[in-house]
């Protein structure tokens, strides 16, 4: 299988959310104190787990489904899949927002999810054609 760039809208928008999840990965991975500072989370000093959580839980899960669903940005399973990932995270952000209370990185945050998640969504719905 020859992997080949996506040539129109319908396989650029699922591959760019595959890699906006590729690229917060590699910065959980290898700037966890940044990523969680980013999202309002800061390590307590010394901390080691709350540094490999964010390796493990977000930059794991982050890497491993955005680097399967860039190889193979044009399946629909992969596109719904990648998509009901980011829409899920996009759902927990507006039950922190409602029960919380909103702060513009929240907002922010909520809206790029929503751009990712519809971004993978939108081919595999067919609302964009190839």
């Amino acid at each position: 299988m020859a992997f080949s760039l996506p040539a129109d809208t319908a396989g650029w928008l699922p591959f760019a959310a595959a890699c906006a999840a590729v690229l917060l990965g590699l910065a959980a991975l290898f700037a966890p104190r940044l990523m969680l500072s980013a999202i309002g989370l800061a390590p307590s000093a010394g901390s080691r787990d709350a540094l490999g959580g964010s390796r493990a839980s977000l930059a794991g899960f982050w890497l491993g489904v955005g680097l399967v669903s860039a190889a193979l940005y044009d399946q629909p399973f992969v596109q719904l899949a990648l998509g009901a990932g980011w829409l899920f995270s996009a759902f927990g952000r507006l039950v922190s927002l409602l029960t919380d209370g909103a702060t513009f990185r929240a907002i922010l945050y909520f809206l790029l999810e929503i751009v990712l998640a519809a971004a993978a969504l939108a081919p595999a719905f067919g609302f964009i054609s190839s």
